[in-house]
C-alpha cells in the first residue's frame, strides 16, 4: 500500500501551477526557491511520473500534473473545511447534544431543561431521540445518542449510571372507582380488576409482573397501551386500573379525575437517571445538562406522590 501524498507537497504543486514560476512560489509559501525544487522531485518520485515541464524560466504542468491538480484542488479544500469544522467545535458554546429519553421524560423533564440549557449554549445541535429503556440502550451502545434520561438498566457493564430520582408506583384509578371513594385498596379484589398498562417490552412492565409475582398475585385482563397520555385517558373513563408513578399524572390527580393509592405494604420503586458509556470522559455541555436534570427534578419534587 502506498503512503498518502504529503499535504505541504500538494500545496506548493498548486501555488507552483498557478505562478508557473519557483521563485514566485517560494516568496508566496516564505520557503527557498532550493526547497522548493525539492519539494516537487519528491512529489513525482512518490507520484510515480513527471508533472512538470520547464520552458525557458517558466514551468507548466505535463498532463500527469494537470490531472494530479484537480485533485490536489479537492484534497486541499477538504482539508481546509474539516480545520474549519474542528476549529469551530472549539469555539465556546459550539457542538452538538444527542439525547435519548423516555416518552415521559420527554413530556415532562426534557422541556425545562432544555430551554434552559440553550441558554447557556445557544450555538449546540441538540438531537432528542425518544423511545422506552431498552431503545435507548441500544442507541447508546451503538454510539447514536451520547446521553439517555431513562430508568436503571442491569446488566450493562459497559454503561454508568448517574442517578437523578426515585418514583414509587401506584394504583391509579378513576375518581368513581369504588377504591377511589373508600380511598383504600381492597386486597382481595387486586386480581379481580382489569388492568391498562404500559408497553409489554419497558422495564416498568417487567417491575409491576415481578412485583405481583412475590405477592402471589396475578393480575387480570391486562390491555397493553403504548401511550402514557392513552393509559391515562382510559382509566378515567373506568376502563380499567393502571399502575404508574403519581407524578405521571400529577395534573389529573390534582383536579381530581384520577385518584393514586399504593399498592401495598411494600412499595415498588424505581431509580431514573442519565446513562452514559461507562468511563465517558463528559464534556462541558453534558455536564451542564446533568446538572440541569438534577436542578429540574428537585423543583419538581418527582420523588414525592402526587396525592400526598
Amino acid at each position: 500500500m502506498k503512503e498518502p501524498l504529503d499535504s505541504r507537497q500538494l500545496r506548493a504543486f498548486c501555488v507552483l501551477a498557478r505562478t508557473g514560476s519557483f521563485t514566485q512560489t517560494a516568496r508566496e509559501l516564505h520557503l527557498t526557491q532550493s526547497g522548493i525544487s525539492h519539494s516537487m522531485k519528491a512529489l513525482e518520485r512518490e507520484s510515480g511520473c513527471r508533472l512538470l515541464d520547464r520552458l525557458g524560466k517558466k514551468v507548466v504542468l505535463t498532463q500527469a500534473g494537470e490531472q494530479l491538480l484537480q485533485h490536489a484542488d479537492k484534497i486541499l479544500a477538504e482539508m481546509e473545511a474539516a480545520r474549519n469544522s474542528l476549529s469551530a467545535l472549539g469555539k465556546w458554546g459550539r457542538g452538538r447534544l444527542r439525547l435519548g429519553a423516555s416518552t415521559t421524560a420527554c413530556q415532562h423533564l426534557i422541556p425545562p431543561v432544555l430551554r434552559e440549557f440553550k441558554e447557556s449554549f445557544p450555538e449546540h445541535a441538540i438531537s432528542l431521540e425518544p423511545g422506552d429503556t431498552p431503545e435507548l440502550v441500544n442507541a447508546l451502545l451503538k454510539q447514536r445518542i451520547d446521553l439517555a434520561l431513562s430508568l436503571e438498566v442491569e446488566g450493562e457493564s459497559q454503561l454508568e449510571f448517574h442517578p437523578l430520582f426515585s418514583d414509587e408506583l401506584h394504583f391509579i384509578v378513576s375518581a368513581l372507582h369504588p377504591w377511589a371513594r373508600s380511598g383504600k385498596v381492597d386486597r382481595e379484589e387486586i386480581p379481580r380488576q382489569s388492568y391498562i398498562l404500559y408497553s409489554k417490552r419497558s422495564v416498568t412492565f417487567r417491575l409491576v409482573e415481578h412485583y405481583f409475582r412475590r405477592e402471589e398475585m396475578v393480575l387480570n385482563t391486562v390491555l397493553e397501551v403504548g401511550s402514557m397520555e392513552a393509559t391515562k385517558e382510559l382509566v378515567k373513563l373506568g376502563l380499567g386500573v393502571s399502575i404508574l408513578a403519581p407524578w405521571i399524572c400529577r395534573k389529573e390527580i390534582e383536579d381530581g379525575s384520577l385518584t393514586a393509592l399504593p399498592l401495598g405494604r411494600k412499595k415498588l420503586s424505581r431509580r431514573w437517571g442519565i446513562i452514559h458509556w461507562r468511563g465517558k470522559r463528559l464534556n462541558l455541555a453534558e455536564e451542564t445538562f446533568i446538572g440541569l436534570c438534577e436542578s429540574a427534578c428537585a423543583t419538581l419534587r418527582l420523588d414525592s406522590p402526587a396525592h400526598a
